[in-house]
């Protein structure tokens, strides 16, 4: 049953108020305002709308692929072919050392017989790039074949400054 300050604030407020919200609110009731037809709403309403409303869907041009592509980071980087890149050593086998210079494949190069105790797991090392990836086309084939590595050369060990230590 209603009781009696709700009902009055119905029929003060010309039913515009919800009466199950008023039955079982704590909160005093919206107050209208009197240039507009809107109830005022409080802060945290204001940001519970903001956060829970869908989010209004941008149409995005329809962007042709070539101008991402060419537009793109790839793009910038320009042609690998001799570039100095660093990389770092994720595996040792015997002499070789497989560095990951974050290229589409690793580079697996052999360890240098002067300093070789330096090239280690983990160890930060300057390449220069050759190829990203190793393909051609074997006796008779009609498609490239993959060794799935990319071709680089060794220039050395990347020393640590005092400041990184």
């Amino acid at each position: 049953m209603l009781s009696r300050t709700v009902v009055l604030r119905m029929i003060h407020n010309h039913c515009k108020i919800n009466p199950l919200h008023m039955c079982f609110s704590t909160e005093t009731p919206p107050v209208l305002s009197p240039n507009t037809d809107k109830t005022k709403v409080s802060g945290f309403a204001k940001a519970f709308e903001k956060y829970t409303a869908p989010e209004p869907v941008k149409e995005d041009k329809d962007i042709e692929f070539v101008k991402l592509f060419r537009n793109s980071k790839l793009v910038d980087l320009g042609d690998p072919e001799n570039k100095v890149v660093y990389g770092k050593i994720f595996h040792v086998v015997e002499d070789d050392l497989y560095i990951d210079f974050g290229g589409k494949f690793h580079t697996v190069c052999t360890r240098p017989r002067k300093n070789a105790d330096d090239y280690v797991r983990g160890a930060k090392v300057r390449l220069l790039l050759k190829d990203t990836e190793l393909s051609t086309k074997f006796l008779g084939a009609e498609k490239d074949l993959t060794i799935l590595e990319a071709d680089a050369v060794l220039l050395g060990v990347v020393k640590r400054s005092m400041v990184e230590i």
